[in-house]
């Protein structure tokens, strides 16, 4: 059993992170990561190999969320609480990378499920392509295609989001034709 909690210590944060993920919710992610732990420490046939037992792992975690899905008879989870809107942030200059964070944890959170699962278990956890194919059960083309829509995805709704607050958001790919004219003569000078 020592060996065994040894062995499974190092993956603890990342089971975390791909339970919150899930969830949306710390409290169930602590909930969902300690039953997958618990399980896996009861299990009597363990992979040897350090990939294969990783995937497991996971694997492991995916099945537990499915099966409270399942008992909570809900298709999809649903958070409890909506993170706040950006109308709702107030952000007064300052650290533009702190902003930057919670414009991508802003448009995480729009993904839906299946988007969010693939996204944290290839670009949080660090899964490889067939390890992911072997949690989820898909081959790995599939992985591989999903993760580029979610990718895809998540760019676009983080270019959705306003620089700040009160800044509206430009087209980054199209900036305005006629700038300040004014200004331009006073930069020259």
């Amino acid at each position: 059993m020592t060996d065994q909690r040894g062995r499974i210590s190092p993956y603890l944060k990342r089971l975390y992170g791909y339970a919150y993920s899930l969830t949306g919710n710390p409290e169930r992610a602590k909930d969902l990561a300690q039953d997958c732990a618990v399980k896996a420490l009861s299990a009597t046939n363990v992979p040897s190999d350090e990939p294969a037992y990783r995937s497991w792992l996971f694997r492991i975690m995916r099945n537990q969320f499915i099966d409270g899905l399942r008992r909570d008879k809900r298709a999809a989870y649903i958070f409890e609480n909506e993170p706040p809107g950006l109308d709702q942030l107030e952000y007064s200059g300052g650290d533009e990378r702190l902003f930057d964070r919670v414009a991508v944890r802003l448009a995480y959170e729009k993904l839906d499920t299946r988007q969010r699962e693939i996204l944290s278990l290839v670009d949080v956890v660090g899964l490889s392509y067939r390890e992911t194919s072997e949690v989820l059960g898909i081959p790995a083309g599939t992985v591989m295609s999903r993760i580029s829509r979610a990718r895809g995805r998540l760019l676009e709704l983080i270019e959705e989001t306003p620089a700040c607050p009160e800044q509206k958001q430009t087209d980054r790919k199209n900036p305005p034709a006629n700038p300040d004219p004014a200004a331009k003569r006073a930069n020259r000078k």
